[in-house]
């Protein structure tokens, strides 16, 4: 079998629900990016709302994409009842998941987001039906990461790597409201519910995990605060925005199976595989992972030197 089998769908701009988002095949039928069971147990209606990139409103039950009724009652439905318990059990549960499991619940979602984002952008001609003016690197990106979400229905193989960095803490508070952000240009989301927060950056091969390690070491037997798990957060949509490589795999599609190994980073390039840190920036993120408590810029970076920190030893990386 050859690599021509596995369905490429930014190869024929595929996102006008004719064909199954993950298998190519025909015919479809409805499912929901935000899975019904997630909704019923965080208490929403599905009537809350969320702003695409468009600028258009959009209700979490009319967040659709396509799917092939064999793939979605052989693979994604018994799959979504195994996330489903984990989330029922809180951290207890979740913690258990394999990264495998998060990377391809949260890249199911995010793809959801990202297959609807692609219409909206061909409706509004910010985009042509062929892909014409979105840039190589995010579909090259995109498209790496629907190669790996082949993992829901079949057999995919990381060799010697690890194409994600996520990361699942405990939450003081027992009985924190569900919400989620995403950030679909570098591939990261993060998710708080019950008593656990996830962060997840989808294709850094592990980077962003390596260069936060001395902070995550210091979390170790901690139980975050709401603050704490936002600056968190922050610090990973920071630091995967300074991110500055495109990662590259090579795909191979042997006897049923998808072997990706992954290209060195560094390749020629002698500069580091992050930008330069700056406090000032990072400032800015903070104080918008912070709106609910009403922490001001001017707060935060008060010391320039020390931008404010809920914990007791910060461990930011050197400012720039």
């Amino acid at each position: 079998m050859t690599n021509a089998s596995i369905y490429k769908p930014f190869e024929r701009f595929d996102f006008a629900n004719t064909y199954c988002w993950l298998s190519g095949k025909s015919p479809v039928r409805e499912e929901q990016v935000i899975p019904v069971w997630l909704l019923e147990m965080a208490g929403l209606t599905g009537k809350e709302q969320i702003k695409l990139l468009d600028e258009s409103v959009r209700s979490y039950d009319r967040l659709f994409v396509p799917v092939d009724l064999t793939v979605q009652e052989e693979f994604l439905h018994p799959f979504e009842r195994r996330i489903a318990d984990a989330f029922s059990k809180g951290y207890q549960g979740v913690s258990q998941l394999s990264e495998r499991d998060l990377f391809l619940w949260i890249g199911k979602m995010m793809y959801g987001f990202l297959y609807i984002e692609m219409q909206g952008a061909i409706r509004l001609k910010q985009l042509s039906a062929d892909g014409l003016n979105m840039s190589q690197g995010l579909m090259h990106k995109f498209g790496n990461l629907h190669t790996m979400l082949q993992g829901l229905q079949r057999e995919v193989v990381f060799e010697d790597f690890c194409p994600w960095s996520i990361v699942v803490v405990p939450l003081q508070d027992e009985q924190t409201d569900f919400s989620f952000r995403d950030e679909i240009n570098t591939l990261t989301f993060s998710l708080k519910f019950k008593n656990f927060g996830i962060v997840a950056c989808l294709q850094d091969n592990g980077t962003n995990k390596s260069y936060h390690q001395d902070f995550l070491q210091s979390l170790q037997g901690m139980t975050l605060s709401g603050q704490q798990y936002e600056e968190l957060a922050a610090r990973f949509y920071y630091s995967a925005y300074l991110f500055n490589r495109l990662p590259q795999y090579t795909v191979m599609d042997v006897e049923e199976v998808i072997y990706i190994d992954a290209m060195p980073l560094r390749g020629s390039q002698q500069k580091s595989l992050f930008d330069p840190w700056t406090h000032k920036t990072y400032a800015q993120v903070l104080a918008e992972f912070w709106k609910p408590w009403g922490l001001t810029l001017f707060e935060i970076i008060k010391d320039p030197l020390n931008p404010l920190s809920f914990f007791q030893e910060a461990h930011l990386p050197a400012n720039s």
